[in-house]
């Protein structure tokens, strides 16, 4: 199998998760009527698919290095499609569907973790930039294939056949998967006899600033998304045309994250496609507040948004070694998980005490300062890791 056909097989696969983690926000109005809920529970419900990140991320990587990658993202998948099953119970009531979403969750912690070191391995020689834009992309495409169709199926169908929906597509990806890759026989298998390698100095060191700046990047995402409108309704926006401004820069980003993976590869110089992404989305979020027309800003937004995620993706590679890749991607994805948890806990905190959405646009651009130090870094530390 070519690196490529992998990275279809993966791209399915992880898009299938952000098809399930979308679901609830795409069926909050069913959700609610159904079981007579209110939104701040529909926020826990969201919340929970990546809760289990906090704890598990670190214990995916290792679980990934001791069994090999394919098994736990079998076992992963499968988790998520029991999480999904449990939801479709006769007579589910709520606790049920809490329980469901964080059975599932933990299923995608694994996904999320494991398969991105297996496209690291497949495209380290070459590529990588690349073929992580692409990869990257399927977080975007499953959220807009679950916001445009679930609503309908609910709509015409009833919330039990959109759950249908969201647990057939989970079962594709795991069929796909399971039958689209098989064992790599050059792959490290666990052995009783000898030391483990074990993560410490650089690459350990490496994996947490490549973290760091993997989750300031989210983090000030996740400020355009999930506080664009709250600074468009403050500039005299109605909410419907705040939602649809803000939904442009999601599609341009869907756009613009492949654009920067190529730009990287093409041109050879990854770390300028990344560290220019960055400066200019940062000036961006400081344009934000100033007055910039907010059409022209917001489809900035999506443009450059996307630029630095594919070579930021790319950067583990050069400071963990493949026997250390897969502890060193729970690492790597623990500290995202929490900066994505507690950056717009932060942001929210700001505009409560300044009155003023702007403020989490001003988070946003010195979420994206931290990633400068943490570049120059991992860039020192590529130089001690081992080969």
């Amino acid at each position: 199998m070519t690196g490529w056909q992998l990275l279809a097989i993966l791209f399915f696969a992880r898009m299938a998760m952000a098809f399930q983690f979308q679901s609830v926000a795409a069926l909050a109005p069913f959700l609610i009527e159904s079981h007579g809920v209110g939104f701040g529970d529909i926020g826990l419900l969201i919340g929970l698919y990546l809760a289990p990140g906090l704890v598990a991320a670190y214990l995916g990587g290792t679980i990934g290095r001791r069994f090999g990658e394919r098994r736990v993202v079998l076992v992963g998948m499968l988790i998520m499609a029991l999480g999904a099953g449990l939801a479709l119970l006769p007579g589910a009531g709520w606790q049920m569907q809490l329980a469901a979403r964080l059975l599932a969750g933990i299923g995608g912690v694994l996904l999320n973790i494991l398969m991105t070191k297996m496209v690291v391995d497949a495209f380290s020689g070459g590529r990588l930039a690349t073929a992580m834009g692409i990869f990257l992309n399927s977080w975007p495409v499953g959220i807009a294939a679950a916001l445009l169709l679930l609503p309908m199926v609910a709509a015409s169908g009833g919330l039990a056949a959109a759950h249908w929906i969201v647990a057939s597509v989970v079962v594709v990806g795991l069929l796909l998967f399971a039958l689209g890759t098989k064992p790599d026989p050059s792959a490290q298998e666990p052995s009783a006899s000898g030391p483990t390698p074990r993560l410490r100095g650089a690459p350990l060191q490496g994996a947490l600033a490549a973290g760091t700046i993997w989750a300031a990047y989210n983090g000030a995402l996740a400020m355009v998304f999930g506080f664009g409108a709250a600074l468009l309704a403050e500039n005299r926006w109605d909410a419907v045309a705040a939602g649809q401004m803000t939904s442009v820069s999601l599609w341009l980003v869907a756009v613009s994250i492949p654009i920067g993976g190529v730009l990287a590869d093409w041109s050879g110089r990854r770390d300028l496609v990344l560290a220019a992404g960055l400066s200019a989305f940062a000036a961006l979020f400081l344009a934000a507040p100033t007055g910039l027309p907010f059409v022209f800003l917001f489809i900035a937004f999506g443009l450059v948004g996307g630029l630095s995620a594919g070579p930021i993706m790319s950067l583990p590679a050069d400071v963990l070694p493949p026997s250390l890749r897969a502890e060193g991607m729970g690492v790597f994805f623990t500290i995202f998980y929490l900066g994505t948890m507690g950056a717009p806990l932060v942001a929210g905190w700001l505009i409560e005490v300044t009155g003023s959405a702007a403020s989490a646009f001003y988070f946003g651009a010195f979420l994206l300062a931290i990633c400068a130090p943490a570049m120059l870094i991992t860039k020192r530390l590529a130089r001690q890791a081992p080969a």
